[in-house]
C-alpha cells in the first residue's frame, strides 16, 4: 500500500457514505497492525506542540488530565510523567490494545470511548484536556459536536489545549483532514470556556501546514 493516507480517506470517505462517522478508525488501525504500515499521523512520540505548552508553565501540571483521541499513548505517557493523573481514550479498540501492549506499567488509564458519546463522569471532571488533529478528521455537524463534547471534559478552572490544522474561512476544504476556520475553533468555547490564547502557526513541509495552538481557560 504505498498512500496511506489515500487508504485512510478512503476508509473514511466510505464509512461516512454510511452514516458513521467514526467507523473506520478501528480498521484503520487493525488493518495498520495486521499488515506493519505506519498510519499517517502516528509518530510514536509526543506531540511537540505538547512538549513546549509544558516547558513555558512555570510549575508542574497537576490534578487530572485526559487525551482526547490518544492513538498509541505518547502524549498520555509524557503527561503521566509530568505529575498529572492521566485517562487516555480512542474509539479504536485496537489502539487503545496497542497503548496496553506498549505501557503495560503505565499509571494511564487507557479506555475505549467515543468523543461523541463521552461517558458522564467524565463532565468538567479534568483539569487538562488535550486534543490534537482529532476533530479535524470529523464532517459536518460531528465536527462541532466533538469540539463541544471536548470541552465539556473541562473543570472549573481547567485548561483544553487544541492543536489543529488551520485554514481561512475563504480556502477550500481540500482533503481529509480537513482544517478547522477560526469559527470552527470557537465550538470548542461552551458556556464557562473561554478562548486565552491563540497561536497560528506555519509548520515547515512541502508544503508548509497551517496550525491552531488554542488555550482554551474554564472559569473557576
Amino acid at each position: 500500500m504505498s498512500d496511506h493516507r489515500a487508504h485512510a480517506r478512503e476508509l473514511a470517505r466510505e464509512a461516512i457514505a454510511r452514516g458513521d462517522v467514526t467507523g473506520w478508525f478501528e480498521r484503520l488501525y487493525a488493518e495498520s497492525e495486521r499488515d506493519g504500515f505506519r498510519i499517517s499521523w502516528v509518530d510514536l512520540e509526543p506531540n511537540p506542540f505538547l512538549i513546549a505548552w509544558l516547558g513555558r508553565r512555570p510549575a508542574a501540571p497537576t490534578g487530572r488530565a485526559i487525551v482526547v483521541g490518544c492513538g498509541y499513548g505518547d502524549d498520555a505517557e509524557l503527561l503521566a510523567t509530568a505529575g498529572l493523573e492521566v485517562t487516555a481514550f480512542d474509539i479504536a479498540p485496537t489502539a487503545i490494545a496497542r497503548c496496553r501492549a506498549r505501557f503495560p506499567d503505565s499509571t494511564v488509564s487507557y479506555e475505549v470511548a467515543d468523543v461523541l458519546d463521552r461517558a458522564a463522569g467524565w463532565s468538567h471532571a479534568f483539569d487538562f484536556v488535550f486534543e490534537a488533529y482529532t476533530v479535524q478528521v470529523l464532517p459536518g455537524e460531528a465536527r462541532a459536536a466533538a469540539a463541544r463534547s471536548i470541552g465539556c471534559l473541562v473543570a472549573p478552572g481547567g485548561t483544553l489545549l487544541v492543536v489543529a490544522r488551520s485554514r481561512a474561512a475563504e480556502d477550500p476544504e481540500g482533503l481529509m483532514p480537513w482544517p478547522l476556520t477560526r469559527a470552527e475553533l470557537h465550538e470548542f468555547a461552551v458556556p464557562g470556556l473561554g478562548l486565552a490564547k491563540l497561536e497560528e502557526v506555519l509548520e515547515p513541509g512541502d508544503p508548509p501546514v497551517p496550525r491552531f495552538v488554542a488555550e482554551f481557560r474554564a472559569r473557576n
